[in-house]
C-alpha cells in the first residue's frame, strides 16, 4: 500500500440507520427495481450490427448500448450469447455463432473473448449481466451448409427434430437435457456472470398444418402420461436440473425464465387469464411457470407482455394483474415491448406515453418488482419522445437491482476507510478489502447542503463502482466536483446476491467511531 501526501482528517464512521417497513404500492421513486434490457445476437437483432464488423466497431457498438442504457438509470442487461447451437465465447460444446464473425465455428481474432470483455464492461457500469441462452433451437432455417463440423447437428443428428423450416433439439433426450445442462455449467462456471436467463422458447410455437414429431420418443419414454403432460414434464425436468446445477456450481447466480405472456386463457381454465391468445404457455409450449415458481426452481419469473395497456385480446392491464396474484416463491419482473413503439399495427404504440404507463401500473402491485424491455435498439438513437418522459420521470433516478427472494442474506461487512488523499481533481479512499462477504460493488451516496445521507432515497445514488481488487484493499476515486463543500457522503458495499451492506458515513472534519447495525437494503417486498 502507498503512503498518502495528504491524508484527510476525515473519516469514519456512522452506521446509518434505516426502517424495515413494508414496501408501498406505486412508489415513485423505487429504490430498488428490476430494469434491464434485451441485447438479441440472434440474426444481428441488436449486436454485433453484423458479424463480419471489426472487433473494435463491435465493442464501440456494445459500449453505446450500456452508455445509452446507463443515462436511462436502467441496472440489468439479457444478452443472448447461445441462440441456434452456438456461442459468443470459446466452448467445448458449440461452434462460434456466424452472427459474431460472420462465418459459423470462426474464432474471433486474437484469442479475442467477447463475453468475458461484455462483462467486464458491464459491471464497469454497474449493471448486472444476465447470460441469455436458447437451450432448444438449433438452427433458424434448413440450410445446414453454412453450419460448422462441429455443430450438434452434424455431431448428433438424433437429437434433431424439423420443424417449421428449423431444427430443434428433442427435449424429449436424457442425451440432449444432459448435454444443454453442461453448456449451462460451462458458462456459469467459467464466467463471473450474474444470471442464467432463458426466454420463451421451449417446445416450439405450433404452425398450423405441422407436427413435431417426437412420436418415437414419446413411444419410448412417455411412461403412460399424455403427449402434452410428457412434454411438460420433459421441460420440467431441464429447468429443474438446470436450477440444481447452477445453484451448486455457484449459489449466487440467479436463474431466470422470462416465458410468453399468457399461461393458459380463462376459456379453457377458469385459473386462466380473462385473455383470448392464440397460443398459451401451458397447452401450446408445454411450460408450466406455475410449477418453475411453485417448486422454487427459478429466482425470477419475467413474463413477455408484449402488447398495449387495453389491448383487445391480451391486455398487458389484464396480465399484469394475473401475474400478479397468481406468482410465489420468486421475484416477478415484467417484459415490455419497446420493438413495437411506431412500427405496429396497434396505434396504441404510437402514443409515447404508452411504456411509461406501463411501468406506472406495473409499480402499483407491490410483488412485481420491475420491468425488462425488448430489445435494446428501441432506444438507442431512437424513439426519444418516450425516453424522455423516462429519464423526467420514471426512470429519473438509479435504482438498485431487485433481490431475489432466495438471494437476500446481511452483508456483514462494511466499507472501513483506512486512508485517503486528494489531488486537484479527485478524492482516493483506501477501504479495507472485506473479510467476510462476496462483494462486487461499492455503491456511493451524496447529499447536499449539509442534508443528511438517507440511504433510502436513490436520488442521493451517485456513483457504482466495481471492484476490482481481489485483496487486501479497495481504492474508491470520486471526482472532486462531486465533493462540494457542505455535502454529505457515505459508501456501503453490494454482494455478489445483490444485498447491500449497512453505509458508513464520510466526514470531512473528524474522525468518530463506527457503529454496527442491521440494514435492508429492500424497500420494496
Amino acid at each position: 500500500m502507498n503512503k498518502f501526501k495528504h491524508l484527510l482528517v476525515v473519516l469514519p464512521l456512522f452506521l446509518l440507520y434505516f426502517s424495515n417497513g413494508n414496501a408501498q404500492e406505486s412508489v415513485t421513486h423505487p429504490k430498488s427495481e428490476f430494469r434491464a434490457v434485451w441485447i438479441a445476437t440472434v440474426v444481428n437483432i441488436d449486436w454485433p450490427k453484423a458479424g463480419t464488423d471489426p472487433i473494435e466497431k463491435q465493442k464501440a457498438d456494445f459500449i453505446e448500448i450500456l452508455d445509452t442504457y446507463k443515462k436511462l438509470n436502467y441496472n440489468a442487461v439479457i444478452v443472448q450469447i447461445r441462440s441456434v447451437g452456438d456461442a459468443f465465447y470459446p466452448s467445448k460444446l458449440a461452434p462460434w455463432s456466424k452472427y459474431l464473425t460472420g462465418k459459423e465455428g470462426k474464432a474471433p481474432a486474437d484469442n479475442f473473448d467477447p463475453l468475458e470483455w461484455m462483462i467486464t464492461e458491464t459491471h464497469n457500469r454497474g449493471f448486472e449481466f444476465h447470460a441469455w441462452l436458447n437451450p432448444y433451437r438449433a438452427t433458424m432455417d434448413l440450410n445446414t451448409s453454412v453450419l460448422s463440423p462441429t455443430h450438434d447437428f452434424f455431431k448428433h443428428p438424433e437429437w434433431m427434430i424439423k420443424y417449421g423450416g428449423k431444427y430443434y433439439y428433442n427435449p424429449a433426450l436424457p442425451d440432449v437435457q444432459t448435454h444443454l445442462i453442461a453448456v449451462v455449467d460451462e458458462v456459469v462456471k467459467n464466467y463471473d456472470i450474474d444470471a442464467i436467463h432463458f426466454d420463451d422458447y421451449f417446445y416450439p410455437y405450433k404452425i398450423q398444418g405441422q407436427e413435431f414429431d417426437d412420436s418415437a420418443s414419446f413411444k419410448k419414454y412417455g411412461a403412460g402420461m399424455s403427449l402434452p403432460d410428457w412434454r411438460r414434464y420433459n421441460v420440467n425436468n431441464f429447468v429443474k436440473y438446470c436450477s440444481y446445477s447452477i445453484k451448486t456450481i455457484k449459489p449466487w447466480v440467479q436463474f431466470g425464465i422470462s416465458p410468453f405472456g399468457v399461461w393458459r386463457n380463462k376459456s379453457v381454465d377458469p385459473k386462466g387469464s380473462d385473455t383470448q391468445s392464440g397460443q398459451t404457455n401451458y397447452d401450446d409450449l408445454f411450460a408450466d411457470p406455475m410449477a418453475w415458481m411453485e417448486h422454487s426452481w427459478v429466482d425470477y419469473i419475467l413474463p413477455q407482455l408484449y402488447w398495449s395497456m387495453d389491448h383487445r385480446t391480451a391486455s398487458y392491464t389484464k396480465l399484469l394483474k394475473w401475474w400478479a396474484e397468481n406468482s410465489k416463491n420468486t421475484a416477478v419482473y415484467i417484459g415490455n415491448g419497446s420493438y413495437k413503439i411506431n412500427t405496429d399495427s396497434d396505434k396504441r404504440w404510437n402514443v409515447p406515453s404508452e411504456i411509461p404507463n406501463q411501468i406506472d401500473v406495473t409499480r402499483s402491485y407491490k410483488n412485481i418488482n420491475g420491468n425488462a424491455f425488448f430489445s435494446a435498439k428501441s432506444f438507442v438513437n431512437r424513439n426519444k419522445a418516450v425516453t424522455e418522459l423516462l429519464i423526467n420521470n420514471q426512470y429519473k433516478y438509479p435504482a438498485l437491482p431487485y433481490v431475489v427472494p432466495n438471494s437476500r442474506k446481511t452483508v456483514v461487512d462494511v466499507p472501513t476507510v483506512c486512508n485517503a488523499t486528494k489531488d486537484n481533481d479527485f478524492y482516493t479512499y483506501t477501504i479495507n478489502y472485506p473479510a467476510k462477504s462476496k462483494v462486487r460493488y461499492v455503491l456511493v451516496y451524496a447529499a447536499k447542503n449539509l442534508e443528511k445521507i438517507d440511504v433510502t432515497d436513490p436520488s442521493q445514488i451517485i456513483d457504482k463502482i466495481a471492484i476490482k481488487e481481489k485483496k487486501d484493499s479497495i481504492s474508491i476515486v470520486i471526482k472532486k466536483n462531486k465533493f462540494e463543500k457542505n455535502n454529505s457522503y457515505a459508501l456501503s458495499f453490494i454482494d455478489f446476491y445483490g444485498n447491500e451492506s449497512a453505509a458508513t458515513l464520510l466526514k470531512n472534519t473528524a474522525e468518530t467511531k463506527t457503529l454496527q447495525s442491521p440494514l435492508n437494503n429492500e424497500n420494496r417486498q
